[in-house]
């Protein structure tokens, strides 16, 4: 007998094998950016892109650079867990 599956379980389940969950990923932590490192932050980050398990982030703010970079462990961690799984295993800031 088949199993029961509801269509939000089907979609997710299709989109985590999809070839376009990491495009998906990106355009989650850029909608919750400013949630995740605050509005300070948010406002001078230039850019926030993911490539294969790395974090993108880009600013023209060199103070603020510095203190992503001493952040880095903090911001992998919290972007994981508005995710709810392991995307981001390293931040690399420009």
């Amino acid at each position: 007998m088949a199993k029961m599956v509801s269509m939000g379980d089907a979609l997710k389940e299709y989109l985590n094998k999809s070839r376009f969950k990491p495009k998906l990923m990106e355009v989650r932590i850029q909608e919750n950016w400013e949630a995740v490192v605050g509005k300070t932050v948010a406002r001078y980050t230039q850019s926030v892109q993911l490539f294969d398990d790395k974090l993108i982030i880009t600013t023209t703010v060199a103070p603020l650079r510095q203190e992503l970079s001493y952040s880095k462990d903090t911001i992998i961690r919290l972007v994981n867990e508005m995710l709810g799984e392991t995307v981001v295993r390293e931040v690399v800031v420009r």
